[in-house]
């Protein structure tokens, strides 16, 4: 379980740090079908790349953490299972975004619980040793 919790956070981190970078450097570029979004919503989102880098950090800082500290990854994959919630009231409100939202919002609602699992899982493991 250890092995596959610490892949599984530095696939994360990894992935959230190059994603925030990526919206950072393109800005509305980085997102389908938002090209002429504007000025405004350009910073909004080169704004939120950067803190989705800082929450990708954070991953990764949890990941080099032996043991990985299972309260660090509860909070995180929380994080990331609002942000799917979030998805899921736009879609409520507003409608169906680009077709490559819908993976993204499977994977933000799918991941967490078994981040939630897999960092009880160790948290006991360790709590035996």
């Amino acid at each position: 379980m250890a092995r596959a919790l610490r892949l599984l956070v530095w696939t994360m981190g990894v992935a959230c740090l190059l994603i925030g970078l990526e919206h950072m450097a393109l800005g509305n570029a980085a997102v389908p079908g938002a090209g002429s979004a504007g000025p405004t919503m350009d910073s909004l989102g080169r704004f939120f790349g950067a803190v989705f880098a800082g929450y990708g950090l954070a991953w990764i800082r949890a990941g080099r953490q032996r043991p990985i500290p299972a309260t660090a990854v509860r909070r995180l994959a929380g994080v990331f299972l609002l942000g799917g919630a979030g998805r899921l009231l736009s879609l409520a409100v507003v409608g169906w975004p680009n077709w490559f939202q819908v993976p993204l919002t499977v994977l933000e609602l799918g991941l967490p619980p078994v981040y939630f699992w897999l960092a009880g899982a160790e948290e006991r493991a360790v709590a035996g040793a």
